[in-house]
């Protein structure tokens, strides 16, 4: 009786080990097919830029950041007796430079 159960169990312990080599073979079949299909992806794309392509400073130097203070403009009031506005008459809120430009400390 031993000796069935003993060849039982090598014979499932063999099947689950083909099973489990069979599935690695075909996970590492998969992986070298992606890398094959991302090469010849890769050989269709355009090369990248070369450094004579690149964009180049222009000839007074690097432009430079420019700050200042901007204030809206005042929105258009309704009168009392028409309706009130509604945001597509009220079009883009622009603003304009402020006339204190000194940078507000909190």
């Amino acid at each position: 009786m031993n000796m069935t159960r003993e060849q039982l169990a090598a014979a499932g312990s063999a099947a689950g080990m083909i099973v489990i080599v069979v599935c690695g073979l075909l996970v590492a079949g998969a992986l070298v097919a992606a890398v094959r299909l991302g090469i010849g992806v890769r050989r269709r794309e355009s090369p990248p830029p070369r450094s004579a392509d690149q964009p180049t400073l222009p000839a007074t130097g690097p432009v430079r950041e420019e700050s200042e203070m901007r204030e809206p403009n005042e929105v258009p009031r309704a009168g009392s007796d028409g309706p009130r506005l509604t945001p597509h008459q009220l079009g883009n809120a622009p603003t304009r430079t402020g006339e204190d430009q000194t940078r507000r400390r909190w």
